[in-house]
């Protein structure tokens, strides 16, 4: 596995783009890290109780709600990058989709196909989607949330990422959600709007991707929500440049 002489942007909150940038490092490759989201605790995100089950939507939803860990005789996670934020704290037996890493994907598993009159947390940050709380209250279960967080714009300069991107430096960008596309749009202003939207632009899943496609993105790369998924597209994609670039 080789990313030499490719620079990627790593967008992901920055306590959360260590792993994946040291998975770019490791790979050979360069880690450029500009946050594209920031989360600030919210103080009064909630009740404290027991619950049938725990939701934790997302990895921020485990670093700002740790006092709901345990709290629930189940505790699910969107997805695998979330259930891995999990087991490091001591959860252990998280069930999780192996398809997927969305509330569609957490939708489907069985444990949540028969969820009449069971209490049930969600915990996610400030206005997150309804279709999860929405889909199971609809099954007959007693939907709370617990939003621990919300997801700001930061105030970064973006001349050092302009300049990496003039310079050649700049190969592929990962993003988590249409949000941080937005953000990262407005933060590079009109200058680096063409250069981000020509630059491929790695995303977790359809959704994201159809986001990305619809704001004028040249080329999308659906990867997967793991960091071992999504350095492995992205090796998988610069081999076949290479590839491709000496047919």
């Amino acid at each position: 596995m080789s990313l030499a002489g490719r620079g990627v942007l790593v967008t992901r909150p920055r306590e959360l783009a260590q792993g994946l940038a040291k998975r770019v490092e490791d790979a050979g490759g360069r880690a450029i890290v500009f946050p594209a989201i920031e989360i600030e605790p919210l103080p009064h995100c909630g009740p404290v109780g027991r619950y049938d089950a725990v939701v934790f939507v997302s990895p921020s939803a485990v670093h700002q709600g740790s006092r709901w860990l345990g709290a629930g005789t189940k505790t699910l996670a969107v997805g695998a990058g979330t259930a891995a934020d999990l087991a490091k704290r001591g959860v252990k037996n998280v069930l999780y989709p192996t398809a997927g890493a969305d509330s569609e994907a957490l939708l489907e598993l069985s444990e949540l196909a028969r969820v009449s009159g069971q209490h049930i947390l969600i915990v996610r940050g400030q206005g997150g989607r309804s279709l999860l709380g929405d889909t199971l209250a609809a099954r007959g279960a007693r939907v709370e949330y617990a939003e621990c967080y919300r997801r700001v714009r930061p105030r970064s300069d973006a001349a050092p990422l302009l300049a990496a991107w003039a310079a050649g430096e700049l190969h592929a960008v990962t993003l988590n959600s249409g949000e941080a596309l937005h953000n990262l749009l407005e933060l590079v202003g009109d200058e680096g709007r063409h250069r981000l939207l020509d630059t491929p632009l790695f995303v977790p899943h359809a959704r994201v991707a159809a986001q990305a496609a619809g704001a004028g993105a040249r080329e999308v790369v659906v990867a997967g929500a793991g960091d071992d998924e999504m350095i492995e597209r992205l090796v998988a994609y610069f081999s076949d440049d290479r590839e491709r670039s000496r047919s």
